[in-house]
């Protein structure tokens, strides 16, 4: 079921990634809900996700948190 939610993270993250402020609020949601290698897998996916919407760069921070 973690995976399940991982994948459903990353959907919802590519679907709110034309707004940075809805996007930097659910990237906390799912910060609070997935296991830490998850998150680490997430930054990753994230990154790549900033070459083509270069304006999330603002929520990175939040990984780290």
């Amino acid at each position: 079921m973690a995976r399940a939610m991982f994948e459903y993270t990353k959907t919802i993250l590519e679907k709110v990634s034309f707004n940075p402020a809805l996007f930097c609020k659910e990237l906390q949601k799912a910060v609070g809900r997935l296991l830490p290698f998850e998150i680490k897998e997430l930054e990753i996916w994230i990154r790549q996700l900033i070459l083509k919407n270069p304006e999330l760069e603002t929520c990175m921070p939040l990984l780290r948190a």
